[in-house]
């Protein structure tokens, strides 16, 4: 069947006739039959390089060989358990052993619950009730992050979805990326805030990069005011370097969540931190925690031959910054039409004359304009993530001949 057969079909069966809404590709999404490193083959036959990588966690490219063996010898020992595993404290060891101040961890089944449970312990050490969140800052689809963008710092958040209670989401509150000042006067006025959210990296609109000076000041700021700063890597772990982005700007954070790369392309999550606070965490404390599918033996092993390849490899940081600087390059003289922000394998080209610091100027991005090159890319045979507001990614399966290819595409989409 051809992806405008399937699609049919989907509408009748499935919400919008797919999984998640950013796949809901106008007129119809192309459905994908493989994908074998930088590239994936659609059933309609024609192979695009891939740019999008599963929205961040195959940094070593589709169907790597080394999480095939590993996958493939796991199935043979079975793929769940319901019972501890060996693999587990075996990747706590190597996960905390890379984060500078993460004693202790728990793995969960995404980055969404990851980020639900950080919360959840950040108010049971503090005992506090309220959080603070940036403006266009992406922690999954749970009821007390699904707040609208500009619904105001110093009021009470406004839901984001239908279905979300207003008393849930009056406990969050948002502040500007790149602006202390903002977070010091919210957390001055608010006694009661747990805990500061934040991507350190704007992943889910970006990448935004931080200020010099942005994330060692909310360090201070948090601290100050007796607020844990919860670091979500969902994004950026193992994606900018061993350690994160904050092993990259040398701050860190009290608390931290993590997923697709740490699942080396299967479902996962974990957070961790101190080991003060995660002693709070059921069985060992208070605050409840559970899954039927956390530590699944599959994912585990997935990620472990992944970090094992990342750092056996380590110089894959340093060719694929080089390779996002190439592009950068090329591509000098076109600010008429946009502006490209890079940051390791992370990079965007946002319509927009300046690289935005936060959402709002994001926002003012000329998302027809981004339709537009997307679908010439696309013609390219070029594949991105299908908006304006996400980061586009490289793996260590592109070439240099990928990165020609994408290079060409985008002087040609750009100059259309």
């Amino acid at each position: 069947m051809k992806s405008s057969d399937l699609f049919a079909v989907a509408k009748t069966l499935m919400p919008g006739g797919v999984s998640s809404p950013v796949r809901a590709i106008r007129p119809y999404p192309f459905y994908t039959a493989r994908g074998s490193g930088s590239q994936i083959t659609t059933v309609d036959g024609p192979s695009l390089i891939d740019c999008c990588m599963a929205y961040g966690p195959l940094i070593l490219g589709h169907a790597h060989p080394q999480i095939r063996r590993a996958i493939e010898a796991q199935l043979k020992s079975g793929w769940l358990y319901g019972t501890p595993s060996p693999l587990e404290p075996a990747y706590a060891q190597m996960i905390t052993g890379d984060h500078k101040g993460m004693e202790m961890i728990r793995f969960v089944s995404s980055g969404s619950e990851a980020t639900m449970a950080s919360i959840r312990l950040a108010r049971g050490y503090t005992g506090k009730q309220d959080i603070v969140k940036i403006e266009g800052g992406f922690h999954g689809a749970h009821d007390g992050v699904l707040v609208k963008a500009g619904s105001g710092a110093t009021t009470l958040g406004v839901a984001d979805s239908a279905g979300i209670p207003a008393d849930i989401v009056a406990h969050t509150r948002q502040v500007a990326y790149n602006d202390p000042d903002a977070l010091e006067s919210v957390l001055a006025a608010h006694a009661d805030v747990a805990a500061l959210i934040i991507e350190p990296v704007l992943g889910n609109i970006g990448p935004v990069l931080p200020d010099d000076d942005y994330l060692p000041a909310i360090r201070e700021i948090t601290r100050a005011h007796d607020v844990l700063l919860i670091f979500d890597e969902v994004i950026s772990g193992y994606r900018l370097a061993i350690g994160g982005a904050q092993a990259l700007y040398g701050v860190q954070p009290d608390l931290t969540t993590l997923g697709k790369i740490i699942g080396g392309g299967l479902p996962i999550g974990a957070f961790g931190g101190r080991r003060d606070i995660m002693e709070l965490v059921a069985p060992q404390g208070p605050v409840y925690q559970a899954g039927t599918f956390s530590g699944n033996p599959l994912s585990l092993t997935a990620g472990i031959a992944t970090i094992e390849w990342l750092h056996s490899h380590r110089t894959i940081y340093h060719d694929l910054d080089e390779k996002t600087r190439a592009l950068e390059e090329s591509l000098d003289g076109r600010s008429n039409n946009g502006s490209f922000v890079r940051l390791g394998s992370m990079f965007k080209w946002f319509f927009r004359r300046e690289p935005p610091k936060n959402y709002r100027e994001v926002k003012e991005c000329d998302t027809a304009a981004f339709n537009r090159f997307w679908r010439r890319m696309l013609d390219t045979g070029i594949f991105l993530p299908p908006s304006q507001f996400e980061t586009n990614f490289l793996s260590a399966a592109h070439s240099d001949q990928d990165l020609s290819t994408i290079t060409q595409a985008y002087a040609q989409c750009l100059s259309e």
